[in-house]
């Protein structure tokens, strides 16, 4: 059996496809699927509005930062490991 490449342009047409998909998708009809928190919001003033955003801010941006620095550090550190079993084995001789 032969192994057959996948060209890089069918694989960039995947990518751009999908991102398509995404960015057409409707996010605001599935922001609202809770009606609880779309009749309080659509009842309420501009103050509660305002902290509504600032809490989805809250809740949102530190678990972001902590996914990419986490994302940061192992890509630093990835060869680390394969490097010291490659240095110890050239002196177990």
């Amino acid at each position: 059996m032969k192994y057959v490449a996948v060209p890089n342009f069918a694989r960039s047409a995947k990518v751009a496809l999908f991102s398509a998909l995404v960015l057409a998708s409707d996010v605001v009809a599935h922001a609202q699927s809770c009606a609880l928190c779309y009749t309080q919001a659509a009842a309420s003033g501009h103050r509660f509005i305002q902290g509504l955003r600032t809490g989805i801010l809250v809740l949102i941006v530190p678990p972001m930062f902590m996914s990419v620095g986490i994302t940061i550090l192992a890509y630093r550190k990835r060869n680390r490991t394969n490097d010291t079993q490659l240095e110890s084995s050239k002196d177990d001789w």
